[in-house]
């Protein structure tokens, strides 16, 4: 989830506990009506999600794992305002500037990464993927998982972030695709994990899929904190109320309690540890 100091910020991470939730992943999100034009931007921005995540586990006791990174939403609009050569210059200053945060110990993921979710032009969209290689073989190098923000064009979006990250020396079941579809079959994913978005009818998809499955995958609500696009995202108690449902779906499938058990530990626990460590 992200979250933002002039919204809910706190009050939706306390409707979250309240439901059951025990742990969180904060995103930085970006400020896209003052986004940064340095590098000393980057890092005052950087340092106020992280400092949000200490005020988080302060007043609510949870786990709060922080995922840092400049969104490629962000260096698409820096490039009408900054140009390409600066813009993807700070964009790789940026990416260096989490990596470093990553090996302190401060965040446990690169991310949101990766190209614009909608149409662009040929050289924005060809300028992209050569940058996502780039920040790739950056993350490779140091051993970080990589959250990735990409358009949904069903497998074929999978198939071409794996041939990126074959280029990059990346692992796929370290590259995590965000707000991902729920068809979590490794035929479907070609072997990259994912955190599926779990919104209305993703049960059905979860449940038919999830023996297919040979990569690490989660459950998400890509909580944006913006109350100007409340219906944009899933709200906070989602992840609670999906996990009850996929439960009661999977034993209905003829699952017993232990394999329902097991399933749901790897969802939330294990899997989690393993992408975001």
């Amino acid at each position: 989830m992200h979250l933002d100091r002039s919204n809910r910020f706190l009050d939706a991470v306390e409707e979250f506990v309240r439901v059951g939730g025990t742990a969180i992943n904060l995103v930085h999100k970006p400020n896209f009506e003052n986004l940064p034009i340095d590098i000393d931007e980057y890092r005052t921005a950087y340092l106020d999600t992280l400092t949000m995540a200490d005020e988080v586990r302060a007043k609510f006791g949870i786990q709060v794992s922080v995922i840092l990174g400049p969104h490629p939403v962000a260096w698409a609009h820096q490039v009408l305002t900054l140009g390409m050569t600066k813009a993807s210059d700070l964009h790789l200053q940026a990416v260096d500037l989490a990596l470093e945060h990553y090996s302190s110990g401060d965040c446990v993921c690169l991310g949101e990464v990766g190209r614009p979710h909608y149409p662009v032009s040929e050289e924005i969209w060809d300028a992209a993927n050569e940058l996502l290689v780039e920040v790739l073989s950056r993350a490779a190098k140091i051993g970080t998982s990589v959250q990735l923000h990409v358009e949904d064009n069903g497998s074929a979006t999978y198939r071409e972030l794996a041939e990126i990250c074959g280029r990059a020396g990346m692992p796929l079941n370290r590259t995590i695709r965000h707000y991902a579809p729920a068809d979590v079959s490794t035929q479907f994913t070609n072997g990259l994990a994912c955190t599926v978005s779990v919104g209305k009818g993703c049960i059905e998809s979860l449940v038919s899929t999830i023996d297919k499955s040979s990569s690490p995958w989660g459950m998400e609500t890509d909580f944006l904190d913006d109350p100007r696009r409340p219906g944009a995202v899933l709200g906070p108690k989602t992840i609670p109320k999906r996990t009850q449902e996929l439960c009661r779906a999977l034993l209905e499938s003829g699952k017993s309690e232990s394999e329902v058990s097991e399933i749901m530990m790897n969802i939330h626990s294990n899997w989690p540890s393993e992408i975001y460590s």
